[in-house]
């Protein structure tokens, strides 16, 4: 395994298994990689010929009063994982090579950007989708994969890819969870085990919700009503929000229907957790 910090450097190296015609799969992560992290590599290697995870903590997707300094970071044991998953290349750059002075690009998909976590984080999606085409551009992967706890990301970058006619696939695995359904997330870090216990009450509501559907609810209101009453029973008081919505558009549907997603965010103690269900 080969560790890279210079965008020249490793298009160097991959030109020439692109040229062979081999199959480059990445992975793209703000490192503190975890077991989420670890089955995203291992799928990557599976239908990959070269398999490379990208490890940079974007200071573009950070808000003025957000986590960016404090973000976890721990690049020895993640590149200790990465070698241990038969990772290729990994690609972990400074800030001032991926936004050397002068830079003044931003992306932004229109629409779907602004919903959801970005009300609450203003320009969160515009940095992702700038820093996400840059790596697109500097790997020139055949596929790339996500966790789909990261729903909005997902749509919002499909959007982009198809939009901009990049020859890049997309795809999504199903969220991993602790064995309690806490879905695994770097900013898990924050939590006191006391919260830690409380976060485990966003999957209850979710499943709830879900339940109330398969039941034969098809209003979304009820649906969003229930789960958002049970986030408060469960003692999970802080909401961004709670919403049904339609996998493409992120809009609320007349009714619920089998792929829906019921997604939410909260707040316990200083993490924003951010999960979902498919219906």
């Amino acid at each position: 395994m080969e560790t890279l910090s210079k965008i020249c450097r490793i298009r160097e190296l991959l030109e020439p298994e692109k040229r062979a015609g081999r199959r480059v799969g990445l992975v793209p992560t703000m490192g503190a990689l975890h077991e989420g992290h670890r089955a995203l590599i291992r799928a990557c290697r599976q239908k990959s010929d070269v398999a490379v995870v990208s490890i940079f903590v974007n200071p573009t997707q950070f808000g003025p009063s957000e986590d960016y300094a404090r973000y976890p970071r721990a690049l020895e044991k993640d590149l200790e994982l990465c070698r241990a998953e038969g990772v290729d290349l990994v690609f972990a750059p400074e800030a001032q090579e991926m936004y050397p002075k002068g830079f003044a690009t931003r992306v932004r998909v229109e629409g779907l950007s602004e919903k959801l976590c970005g009300a609450f984080r203003p320009g969160h999606f515009d940095g992702v989708a700038t820093v996400v085409l840059k790596l697109f551009e500097i790997v020139s992967p055949d596929f790339a994969l996500f966790g789909e706890k990261d729903f909005q990301q997902f749509v919002i970058l499909q959007r982009m890819v198809k939009d901009l006619n990049l020859p890049v696939t997309l795809e999504a695995l199903e969220t991993v969870r602790e064995k309690d359904g806490l879905a695994l997330s770097s900013r898990n870090a924050y939590l006191t085990p006391q919260e830690r216990h409380l976060a485990t009450g966003i999957l209850l509501a979710l499943q709830a919700g879900r339940a109330c559907f398969e039941h034969g609810t098809k209003d979304p209101d009820v649906l969003v009503a229930l789960v958002r009453k049970t986030l408060l029973e469960s003692g999970i008081e802080t909401l961004d929000y709670v919403t049904l919505i339609e996998p493409e558009t992120l809009e609320t549907p007349i009714q619920a229907y089998p792929g829906c997603r019921m997604m939410v965010a909260a707040r316990v103690g200083r993490a924003r957790l951010i999960d979902n269900v498919r219906l």
